[in-house]
């Protein structure tokens, strides 16, 4: 694969650092143990000034811990920090600032109740005579970085932060990590919230800011994104240092055996074992976000919804699932028409909903995966009034141990878990209710190639148990992979319908931009 560098790739920018010498970060010899887990053993790395590093691995190979090591969050059990030669003492994150060492976190951490130019620069904010803030020094600030980072276009510095959305909240935290002496700057999963447009500003950017000699750590699941962007790639796996690949000279296929020891090429393989029994029937289905669709999935098949970001699906499955409301149309699960804004009733009568947002709208974070597993059984695990224990830690371990969640019990806290075992624990949870109809949307975001290839499995289980499932997936290749069906929506309608044999990256694309497009034809085999 080739990689776009600077004006290769025919995109520019003024974007420019406050000077600071080039230089090179390491870490040497560093274990990190947190009780009996090892999750860094011994790992050596460097990451050499004026060049784009990326760091690859399995959720739970140990990247986060070697960023925190970084950032001074976490101290090696053994080992130590260098840059230039020379030891760090990175005990606090203000340490690693000082250093010059900038972490743009996965998750951003933003104040609602102030502006975003307040965000950025919070720390350090221009101050008037008698410490009042100094709003015109601060617009201009905000104004001038916004254009030499190439977010004006993008990102409103008036907005409130409880106003943003994933992405602005995204692009807050980069602007905040640019600010002032930055000689080493990680990106941890920066895109999974952006557009196409904000994507191509921030490879711009990063491009920029190795050109300047900054060492730049670059963290993702995402090959494309990975060949893109990185001169070289670092595979962590259970916690030690699998290899160090030019980027220029490996393969995806080279690469997903350092991360996880074997071959995954049959991971989208499965035996396709859809019936004529109607299980989800959806007639003129229309609310605030969507108009007019028909949906139908029979037991044990995978259909996959595709569509650009904003074409509506997400709204369409917190609908399905009871939690927006219906305006006109009805939903029919095996038989029984589900009332309009009821969850409870939809899931007592079979339909499960992993939704996008996890963390925010799924899991129970500070709650332990025994807690989270049973929390839509609890009416089966009760005996009068009181919920058995014991039944529900058997129920708890039973899915725990199915879909292999790497925890140390079933009474660790959700938070503390990797995004893929996070994610397992939310299937968990509908598995142990045994839906009829489960809608995953965005199964697989923000999680790496082994932990996604278990994912798939557990779907391609889920149909062959006669389970319908809908996937909601904006990877393209996922969705070919998995679905019986592509069924395509744009601007809250479906604009087709793709048999899986018919479905390319082409055809989808071609009806997810029906309406962007100069002809209306759509392609073979496209039904609208």
């Amino acid at each position: 694969m080739s990689r776009a560098h600077g004006s290769q790739d025919g995109t520019s920018s003024t974007a420019r650092l406050p000077a600071a010498p080039p230089s090179s970060i390491s870490v040497q010899s560093v274990t990190k143990r947190f009780g009996a887990v090892h999750a860094l053993n011994g790992v050596t790395l460097d990451f050499p000034s004026g060049q784009v590093t990326a760091l690859m691995g399995e959720n739970g190979a140990g990247k986060s811990t070697l960023l925190k090591i970084l950032t001074g969050d976490h101290q090696p059990t053994t080992g130590h920090v260098e840059m230039d030669g020379t030891r760090l003492d990175l005990r606090s994150p203000a340490d690693a600032r000082a250093a010059g060492i900038r972490i743009i976190p996965q998750e951003p951490e933003i104040i609602p109740h102030v502006s975003v130019a307040e965000n950025v620069y919070a720390g350090s904010l221009p101050r008037m005579a008698g410490r009042r803030l100094d709003r015109r020094e601060l617009n201009r600030r905000i104004t001038s970085d916004l254009q030499r980072f190439g977010f004006a276009d993008v990102l409103d510095p008036s907005l409130l932060g409880s106003q943003l959305t994933p992405a602005q909240r995204q692009l807050v935290e980069i602007l905040r990590a640019l600010t002032g002496e930055a000689k080493v700057i990680a990106f941890d999963e920066p895109t999974s919230s952006l557009s196409e447009n904000e994507v191509d500003a921030l490879f711009a950017l990063i491009r920029n800011l190795r050109d300047q000699g900054i060492a730049v750590i670059y963290v993702s699941h995402r090959m494309k994104e990975i060949f893109q962007l990185a001169d070289r790639i670092a595979v962590l796996r259970d916690g030690g240092l699998a290899g160090v690949q030019d980027a220029a000279h490996t393969s995806d296929g080279e690469l997903v055996r350092l991360m996880v020891g074997r071959d995954l090429s049959t991971m989208f393989s499965r035996t396709r074992v859809a019936t004529d029994r109607l299980v989800l029937d959806v007639q003129d289905v229309t609310t605030d976000d969507v108009r007019e669709i028909n949906l139908q999935i029979h037991a044990g098949e995978v259909v996959g919804l595709a569509g650009l970001i904003g074409a509506g699906r997400s709204e369409l499955a917190l609908a399905l699932a009871g939690d927006l409301p219906i305006h006109r149309g009805t939903v029919t699960l095996d038989g029984r028409r589900l009332r309009s804004g009821r969850p409870g009733e939809a899931i007592k009568a079979g339909l499960g909903l992993a939704p996008e947002e996890r963390k925010a709208q799924a899991l129970f974070l500070h709650r332990s995966i025994r807690d989270n597993t049973s929390t839509v059984v609890l009416e089966r695990l009760r005996r009068f009034r009181f919920v058995r224990r014991g039944a529900e830690r058997a129920l708890a371990q039973e899915y725990t141990d199915r879909l292999r969640v790497r925890t140390p019990s079933i009474e660790h806290e959700v938070r503390k878990l990797s995004g893929g075992n996070q994610q397992k624990v939310v299937l968990a949870r509908w598995l142990a209710r045994k839906p009829k109809v489960l809608i995953l949307d965005e199964p697989t975001r923000g999680i790496d190639v082994g932990a996604k290839a278990e994912i798939y499995q557990i779907i391609a289980d889920l149909a062959e148990e006669g389970v319908a499932v809908l996937v909601i997936s904006s990877e393209l290749p996922e969705v070919l992979g998995l679905a019986d069906r592509v069924v395509v929506m744009q601007n809250g309608r479906i604009t087709g319908e793709l048999d899986r044999h018919e479905a390319s990256e082409e055809s989808i694309l071609a009806l997810a931009m029906a309406d962007d497009l100069s002809t209306t034809t759509p392609p073979a085999g496209a039904c609208a």
